[in-house]
């Protein structure tokens, strides 16, 4: 897959979901369901921003030490959007593609992006979607993104993209991920186009 000449790849870490629930007095699963509602929102308002690419990273590899509860539950809401959203996404021209490991999901959710490849053939002017659940990324695949950002407030990349995050430009909110809302998109989009990238050459007023 590849990124459309016209726009830019945005990767976000879609971190905070756990803490927003927490801080609420609700349990865990409940921030990772609003974490999947604040999805759509983005995704519909990425092409308007100038998004030729959007990769959201969902499920690390070291999220599997989390409790078994709570890793079961994320794989069903992974599953349960897999199957509700791909049929609207289809219908707004976005192709959508899952990235990562394959081989730890459970067996249902691991078959539901084979399943629907034939559907990603279908979208022409598209937006492509990446839901990463692992470490080990297809890497011909990717481009850098630019810019990254993470949300929740932690300053890291933890495993995301690592490979293809050289010259990525980082941004870091506070905002939990069931909080991040269009605006915020817009306002980490105007802020990374502000920012001069010289890929290892002098800025451009020393270079005259």
């Amino acid at each position: 897959m590849k990124q459309s000449t016209s726009g830019l790849h945005v990767a976000i870490v879609m971190d905070g979901n756990g803490r927003w629930a927490t801080r609420r007095g609700l349990a865990r699963t409940h921030g990772h369901r609003a974490g999947a509602r604040a999805v759509r929102p983005i995704v519909e308002t990425a092409p308007t921003l100038g998004v030729g690419a959007l990769t959201l990273f969902a499920f690390s590899a070291d999220n599997w030490r989390r409790p078994p509860g709570e890793v079961t539950a994320l794989m069903r809401l992974f599953a349960r959007h897999l199957r509700t959203e791909t049929p609207r996404l289809v219908e707004h021209g976005v192709r959508l593609e899952v990235v990562g490991r394959r081989d730890r999901l459970p067996a249902p959710l691991a078959a539901a992006p084979v399943r629907r490849d034939d559907a990603r053939e279908l979208c022409r002017p598209m937006v492509p979607v990446r839901r990463h659940p692992g470490r080990r990324q297809r890497r011909a695949r990717l481009v850098p993104p630019a810019p990254l950002i993470r949300t929740g407030g932690e300053q890291r990349l933890s495993d995301f993209l690592l490979w293809e995050c050289a010259y990525a430009e980082l941004y870091f909110t506070e905002r939990m991920w069931p909080d991040f809302a269009p605006a915020d998109l817009a306002a980490a989009i105007e802020e990374f186009r502000a920012r001069e990238r010289r890929f290892g050459t002098l800025p451009k007023r020393a270079a005259g």
